[in-house]
């Protein structure tokens, strides 16, 4: 039992001081990122077909920004999002996506896998009318058994914003098993 208690002890302590160790050089870390030095032709995701293409709707999560957000040279104006995680080279970027174009490419500087059972613990649960439940059942009846019907579950997201010290922001981007850190600044500096 105390060798459980010891192991749990060290697990959750070593969580505490890695997540105080993130936030205390959060400066550093803006600065060490290197903005993206590529675009898309068109200003079209190409690998956006093939995650939407098994889906009713886009899978991607919506970000409503009410203030401009800035990171080196790069300025996010006021709008509804879509946040797109995309690897380049190597490199992970979330793509700001309106209306079908990529409007901004933003480097991520950390990708860690979700926790289990993340999303069970913290996406509010659909209470659906008994008719609603109904359709919803027959629906899946249908997948299991009509192969022409059967459809991919879009992958759970989840957005988690913090407001950091000297005007920083951290926006971390769930996207099915993994998520993804951004640091962006709240003013512009010259």
């Amino acid at each position: 039992m105390k060798k459980i208690f010891l192991v749990l002890c060290l697990i959750l302590f070593g969580t505490v001081s890695f997540a105080e160790e993130e936030i205390s050089n959060y400066e550093q870390v803006y600065r060490d990122l290197e903005p993206a030095n590529f675009s898309y032709i068109h200003d079209i995701d190409p690998g956006e077909m093939y995650d939407v293409q098994n889906n009713m709707w886009s899978p991607y999560p919506l970000f409503r920004l009410m203030s401009p957000l800035y990171f080196k040279g790069v300025t996010v104006e006021p709008g509804y999002y879509l946040l797109t995680p995309r690897e380049h080279k190597g490199n992970w970027y979330i793509l700001f996506k309106e209306a079908g174009k990529v409007r901004y490419i933003i480097p991520v500087y950390d990708k860690k896998i979700v926790p289990m059972n993340f999303y069970k613990e913290n996406l509010p649960k659909v209470k659906m009318t008994p008719t609603q439940s109904i359709h919803v059942k027959l629906l899946d009846f249908m997948g299991k058994h009509v192969k022409s019907s059967q459809r991919k579950p879009a992958p759970n997201t989840f957005l988690e914003v913090t407001d950091l010290d000297n005007n920083y922001i951290s926006i971390v981007v769930y996207w099915g098993n993994y998520k993804y850190y951004m640091i962006l600044r709240t003013i512009l500096l010259y």
